[in-house]
């Protein structure tokens, strides 16, 4: 009789047991008792990128308008339009030959392509490049500025690169430079 016997099932294959160095591992294949079938697991790692305070550079896009204050811990590129405050105290800021910026600059090091309306205070160096152009004082411990750059104000040499130090009134604390429409004489503006 055919029909009172129940019919035998396979026994299964138990699954490989995983090791626990496979399980850090971003994307480890598992077999399957089908031959063929491979699976594959998902990262661990998160989807968002890692942050860091020492890496990278933060970019502010050509099409962008910021009006107000920006601040931050991170180096920023400037390609856009920017009015108000930047105040990156321990880190470089560079504004791109596109940029238009407004704004009163507090940075570790300022490199200028573009434009600058505004006051720019750099604890070790201000760098405006041959097409760059800043109208606006410059405090600084190190200054270059490219033949062909525009520049008009005052630049202040702080060669104790704390700009804020004026505890010695007895001694120069910079060498002023007089106020001219192009420092280099070169400019076409």
């Amino acid at each position: 009789m055919w029909g009172d016997k129940k019919p035998e099932t396979p026994a299964k294959a138990p699954l490989p047991q995983q090791s626990k160095a496979s399980a850090t591992t971003a994307a480890t294949p598992i077999t399957t008792p089908n031959p063929g079938e491979v699976k594959t697991m998902a990262p661990l790692e998160s989807t968002y990128p890692a942050t860091t305070s020492g890496g990278g550079t933060a970019r502010l896009g050509s099409s962008l308008h910021v009006k107000g204050e920006i601040t931050g811990n991170e180096d920023l590129t400037i390609d856009g339009t920017v009015e108000g405050l930047v105040q990156l105290e321990d880190r470089k800021l560079t504004v791109g030959a596109s940029a238009k910026v407004t704004a009163d600059v507090i940075a570790r090091e300022v490199v200028v392509y573009g434009n600058v309306k505004g006051n720019l205070r750099a604890r070790d160096r201000i760098e405006i490049k041959k097409d760059g152009s800043v109208v606006g004082d410059l405090t600084t411990a190190r200054i270059m500025i490219e033949d062909g750059a525009y520049f008009k104000g005052s630049i202040e040499i702080d060669k104790a690169g704390d700009s804020s130090s004026d505890t010695d009134l007895d001694k120069p604390a910079y060498t002023r430079a007089g106020r001219s429409s192009a420092a280099t004489g070169s400019s076409t503006n």
